[in-house]
């Protein structure tokens, strides 16, 4: 499902408007992100949390030559999905 299609869902759930809804959706991608850029975890009871982790640095390896890379580390996000959900996918 891409964003215009979770847009078609969400219209057809609530009979909102197609401009209001994605305006809604963008509105709350944004925060999240805003939230979870600074280092806040965002936690949506039933769905789950977004929030940040570390990626330690380590050596890897070019494919092609063989030769050894330092690889730096960096954060990332994570996603834990939350009970309701899992329970959902698992049903």
């Amino acid at each position: 499902m891409n964003k215009q299609q979770l847009i078609d869902a969400v219209v057809a759930s609530t009979g909102d408007t197609k401009a209001a809804t994605g305006a809604a959706i963008d509105a709350i991608l944004a925060t999240v992100t805003r939230a979870v850029t600074v280092g806040d975890t965002v936690q949506l009871v039933g769905f789950g949390s977004f929030s940040t982790g570390q990626r330690a640095a380590r050596t890897g390896r070019n494919p092609s030559t063989g030769a050894e890379i330092q690889i730096a580390g960096a954060k990332t996000v994570k996603f834990t999905a939350g009970k309701a959900f899992k329970d959902a996918v698992n049903a």
